[in-house]
């Protein structure tokens, strides 16, 4: 069994923390319900159903911590993962750092179950491959992609009274279509949190006209330009940057928001002041868990405030020596924009660059947030307020703090979800000045 009901759940974690001699226990139990469905080359190649939970165990004397985690939830399995993370914890040197369980909390649900998802058949997975493949059959074009649906719970207690039970759905659909000579490439991928925001033969669509558009590339010089940069292109040069949102690397001189002197930038101007990004577990488009990683409840909270930097992530360890409150960090983040649509702001630009997509991106210097990385999957030239042609890949450096400084205007924004990301994100499309390339790209 793989799906468990909260008394299902609750009957468990109590007994794990009833079969525990340490100082304190925490039990999280965790599973559900994976469906997917592969293609490529136009062909179905691989589809299926993975089932699995899992308690993990965590004890605790005095500083000295274990952890251990099983499949079987009988009580002689229970029982003997209880006593896997005891011996663990005494052979265990003290954490210096150790910050006991955290005491009774109250969560507020959050709306991350959806039925339609939950319902999801074979047949459906099946049709979402077909309604992928055949248009682009039709046009003698290439697809490649998947659909992964999911339906899990998550449960967890302790030895202090706590206990949090919700169930969640989730939906992410990614196609790449090639040309048949392999020298166009486009792509789509939606994360959806409902059936009635997905619908295969209308996503890829956006994948087709991107890798028409795309065959012949021309190379472009590298340099500065103007891009227009879809939600997917600054998606994960954002996530990126959250790293830095971290009190204690801010205190301890090793992010881009440390203060000269010592210190770190909490209330001050460090983007643009069209630059608001908040985290709201609740929000309907992108709702979340209602506690984070260590069962703190999560809250509606203002990021950067108008180009400020509103917020700092405290964990309870660092609030306790600053004399801070630890709050639940964020699981979503929403920015504010405007109206338009990516092909709106297209249209009001004279010469400039459109970049569907950044990926292979990686560090390059943590007090700038400098990035580096690759565009693919069509990149465009802009002229005159029309897209006159394909271009080669570039290798960008940037940073997205700067990048965020150099705002001439944002579009409506849009979900995404990614996997290197550990945000379910709302972000709107870019039009940003003086965006660096360093470098041409051959690969599609």
């Amino acid at each position: 069994m793989s799906m468990y009901t909260e008394q299902q759940a609750k009957a468990i974690l109590d007994k794990v923390i009833a079969l525990s001699k340490a100082d304190e226990c925490t039990a999280t139990l965790g599973g559900g319900i994976n469906g997917n469905i592969r293609f490529a080359l136009n062909n179905v190649s691989t589809s299926g159903i993975v089932t699995n939970a899992e308690l993990a165990v965590q004890v605790a004397f005095g500083k000295r911590v274990g952890v251990a985690t099983i499949n079987e939830f009988d009580d002689e399995s229970l029982a003997r993962v209880v006593r896997r993370a005891e011996e663990l914890a005494r052979l265990a040197p003290e954490n210096e750092e150790f910050v006991p369980a955290i005491g009774k909390q109250t969560y507020k649900p959050t709306p991350t179950y959806n039925a339609g998802i939950a319902a999801i058949t074979p047949e459906y997975r099946a049709q979402v491959a077909a309604d992928s493949i055949n248009p682009c059959k039709n046009d003698g074009l290439i697809a490649a992609g998947f659909l992964s649906d999911s339906v899990g719970f998550f449960a967890s207690a302790n030895s202090n009274g706590n206990f949090a039970y919700q169930q969640s759905t989730g939906l992410d659909y990614t196609c790449t279509v090639r040309t048949d000579d392999g020298t166009g490439s486009g792509w789509v991928a939606r994360n959806a949190g409902s059936l009635e925001d997905f619908k295969a033969s209308r996503e890829i669509q956006t994948a087709i006209q991107k890798a028409k558009g795309s065959r012949g590339a021309k190379a472009l010089e590298p340099g500065k330009y103007t891009v227009i940069l879809e939600p997917a292109a600054s998606a994960g040069l954002i996530s990126f940057m959250m790293n830095g949102f971290d009190a204690r690397q801010a205190d301890e001189g090793r992010s881009f928001l440390t203060k000269k002197g010592g210190g770190n930038k909490l209330g001050e101007q460090v983007f643009d002041p069209r630059v608001t990004l908040t985290s709201d577990p609740w929000n309907p488009d992108v709702p979340v868990m209602p506690w984070d990683g260590e069962g703190l409840p999560r809250e509606k909270m203002t990021i950067i405030d108008k180009g400020k930097v509103s917020y700092l992530e405290y964990s309870r360890y660092w609030a306790k020596l600053k004399g801070k409150e630890a709050k639940g960090s964020p699981g979503n983040l929403i920015m504010a924009g405007g109206t338009k649509s990516t092909m709106d702001l297209v249209k009001g630009t004279a010469k400039g660059i459109l970049v569907t997509r950044t990926w292979y991106i990686r560090m390059v210097d943590p007090q700038t947030v400098l990035l580096t990385g690759l565009t693919r999957d069509g990149t465009f030239y802009i002229e005159n307020g029309e897209i006159k042609y394909p271009i080669k890949n570039f290798r960008f450096n940037e940073s997205p703090v700067i990048m965020l400084n150099n705002i001439e205007e944002l579009g409506k924004p849009i979900r995404l979800g990614d996997d290197e990301s550990p945000f379910v994100m709302m972000i709107p499309p870019m039009k940003i000045r003086d965006f660096t390339f360093t470098s041409l790209s051959d690969a599609v």
